[in-house]
């Protein structure tokens, strides 16, 4: 039986065990829960984000979520994934970031109007703790499947937070900077608008690029 991914946004009743209600629901319809957030979790009420797997039609699982007291509304949305698919995350020096962003999104688009949907995130921030959290929570945030380090110079702690995500499967691609941090990297690329080019492409279903045929890791 074919399994899809739905989107599902509802607005219940905030307070102690609605989560617990909500997905005991979704349960009960063996749906694989693959993403939830709370978006606005003030009182007296919270709007939360579900994307859920079914192995069937949405309309039962409507209805039992719909049934419950702390439900006051639910609607049915196309899917993040669906919608922003895989992300690309850029951090590092404003000027080094705005210039991968002109590869990474000029390329995205080429991709997406063959289908992908990739989108790409900034943020330009300085100093090493506050860029190794940065490197660190990239491999919480949904969907984001590589990451660009765009500086002129990162290495200590940043370098050890570099080690940690990719232990957990995310890529990361760093200019070719001053510092430790390009040899903890996945791929080095030495021009900031390529190496935003070649990082989508590295993630593009839709490219026939590959880092692990590659022969050299700096360019």
């Amino acid at each position: 039986m074919a399994h899809e991914r739905f989107g599902v946004e509802i607005t219940a009743e905030a307070g102690p065990g609605v989560l617990h209600q909500l997905t005991g629901a979704i349960a009960r319809h063996e749906g694989d829960i693959a993403a939830v957030e709370i978006v606005d979790g003030g009182p007296p009420f919270a709007r939360i984000y579900f994307e859920v797997v079914l192995p069937g039609e949405m309309a039962a699982l409507r209805a039992d979520l719909e049934s419950l007291t702390v439900v006051q509304h639910l609607e049915i949305v196309e899917s993040l994934q669906k919608i922003y698919g895989k992300r690309i995350i850029i951090v590092g020096g404003g000027a080094q970031v705005g210039q991968v962003a002109i590869g990474a999104i000029s390329e995205a688009d080429r991709h997406n109007i063959r289908g992908e949907h990739i989108s790409v995130d900034t943020i330009p921030l300085v100093g090493e703790k506050p860029l190794a959290d940065a490197v660190r929570a990239v491999a919480r945030l949904p969907r984001a499947k590589a990451l660009v380090l765009a500086g002129s110079l990162m290495g200590g702690e940043i370098e050890t937070a570099v080690r940690e995500v990719r232990a957990k499967g995310l890529l990361v691609v760093s200019l070719n900077m001053a510092g430790s941090v390009p040899a903890a990297a996945d791929l080095v690329v030495s021009d900031p608008v390529q190496a935003g080019v070649m990082t989508v492409m590295a993630v593009a279903e839709t490219a026939k690029f590959t880092i692990d045929r590659l022969k050299q890791r700096v360019f």
